[in-house]
């Protein structure tokens, strides 16, 4: 059974690591590529869909990755499992606090209302963004080296 949870929870966190790496390193780039306002309704829209998926995500790999360490805390790799849960925390906290404002304000922009520091201010999740998915990729890193 624990190797069960080990497996699910390295699958949940591992796919979501995929879907941010892809948002940061290839969506966005596209998106930016548009022409015109095409690029900025696209981060818009983005905002909206992830943005309502992402904290279940966020919040189930890090329920998963609690339930694992505690479960298998007497055996080996429990020390790994308790760390990457604890960067998923470090990942959840940075999404409140920096990254969830600047999507609540994006996600509601259009060409006629969005401010005008409004690429600054996805520049500025961007490099929010780049730091969390290091974080999530050294969590799913633990994880599978505890999996093994």
């Amino acid at each position: 059974m624990l190797n069960a949870l080990g497996v699910v929870t390295t699958v949940v966190v591992g796919l979501m690591v995929g879907v941010e790496f892809s948002v940061a390193f290839i969506m966005n780039r596209i998106l930016d590529a548009l022409p015109e306002d095409s690029g900025q309704l696209g981060h818009a829209h983005g905002g909206r869909m992830l943005g309502a998926l992402m904290p279940f995500w966020y919040i189930g790999s890090l329920v998963l990755s609690a339930i694992w360490a505690m479960a298998g805390w007497p055996h080996d790799g429990a020390g790994l499992v308790a760390t990457a849960a604890g960067l998923l925390i470090v990942s959840v906290v940075m999404s409140i606090l920096l990254l969830v404002p600047i999507n609540n304000r994006n996600r509601t922009w259009t060409p006629e209302n969005r401010p005008a520091d409004w690429k600054d201010q996805l520049n500025r999740w961007n490099r929010y963004h780049y730091v969390r998915v290091a974080v999530i990729i050294a969590a799913f890193t633990l994880l599978v080296t505890a999996l093994s």
